[in-house]
């Protein structure tokens, strides 16, 4: 069977999730990749065969996303001639990870897909919103990618076809430790800002990923770190607790370890604000994303945050099975296909 594997390439999450689904996918047969998307900051160790700009998401200076940006970025005639040009009628099984262009060129040659990954969760009404809802944010989640069929990755089972997250080898084979630091990846959040609030909280340790910093440095209590796969996996196992956006990979992480909690989530970012939810209604404490974050709420949530443990072994057994039961059954990819065009 030949698969093409459509990855969006904004942010790591999409690209570090299809690493560790790869060997899996070769085991049903050949897998050939399309990275789409320029902002990603991870190595992308795939079988890449096809590469475009696509249409990235980018972000502004506070978080959201900066719509002009992402509407402006493309000439549609050179999109539109790329989207044709790309060769999904060849394959056996179209595999959709949140790209609009793989999800166009489906629809325009009638080739049925699966979109897979956490922003499909999102198809379903079960998966948990805000109290507000945004109605851009709702469309882009819903509409950026069409497919025949949608399987969502979440926090937890909201839907039939929505499983647990995918976890890195790393993670699932790591024996976690509490070496008494707490782990901070805040990328939206000013290095100094930073710096000022966590040496208010003199008695406890911190490590801070940042985007900024070339080399380690440490001033009191406060230790900043470049962002690295390696160190930050090493921090996280080892920490006592992780103060994080309200993104997805990173907190099912730190569920998975067992780690204690405190996200915030960017503001701006309507698919964060969705995940605070989730996160807020499984006990996990969520910061208001429009309250300034003070070193008193961090201090209430070292002396009385609580650490959920969640176990995310089998989503790739459960998800990828539902996978193949789907597409080995023509009669329901022929069902499904007319009626998710029509939405279009």
């Amino acid at each position: 069977m030949k698969i093409f594997y459509a990855v969006q390439a904004t942010g790591n999450g999409h690209i570090s999730r299809a690493i560790t689904l790869l060997p899996h996918l070769q085991k049903w047969g050949e897998v050939d990749c399309f990275l789409s998307g320029n902002n990603s900051h991870l190595e992308a160790n795939l079988p890449v065969r096809f590469r475009s700009k696509g249409i990235s998401l980018y972000y502004n200076n506070t978080g959201g996303l900066d719509y002009s940006k992402i509407a402006f970025q493309r000439n549609p005639v050179g999109l539109f001639k790329e989207v044709m040009a790309l060769p999904v009628e060849k394959y056996d099984l179209v595999l959709n990870d949140f790209d609009c262009l793989t999800s166009l060129a489906c629809s325009l040659k009638k080739v049925p897909s699966i979109h897979f990954g956490h922003q499909a969760s999102f198809q379903y009404p079960e998966t948990p919103r805000p109290v507000f809802k945004s109605w851009h944010g709702e469309l882009l989640l819903k509409k950026y990618v069409q497919a025949s069929y949608h399987i969502g990755l979440h926090f937890e089972k909201y839907h039939t076809d929505v499983f647990g997250a995918i976890i890195k080898k790393e993670i699932l084979d790591a024996t976690p430790t509490n070496h008494g630091h707490i782990t901070v990846y805040l990328p939206a959040l000013h290095d100094r800002f930073l710096q000022i609030l966590l040496r208010g909280i003199p008695h406890q340790k911190f490590e801070v990923f940042s985007k900024a910093v070339k080399n380690t440095t440490t001033e009191k209590n406060v230790t900043f770190k470049p962002i690295g796969q390696e160190s930050f996996n090493k921090s996280l196992i080892s920490c006592a607790g992780i103060i994080c956006g309200a993104g997805f990979e990173t907190p099912a992480e730190a569920m998975q370890l067992g780690k204690k909690i405190l996200a915030m989530p960017i503001w701006g970012q309507y698919e964060q604000y969705c995940n605070a939810a989730a996160l807020k209604n499984m006990g996990i404490t969520v910061l208001d994303p429009y309250q300034a974050m003070e070193s008193v709420m961090i201090e209430d949530w070292l002396n009385q945050g609580k650490a959920l443990q969640k176990d995310y072994r089998l989503s790739i057994e459960q998800s990828l099975g539902r996978m193949q039961e789907i597409w080995s059954t023509p009669n329901k990819m022929d069902l499904i296909l007319p009626r998710r065009i029509a939405l279009q």
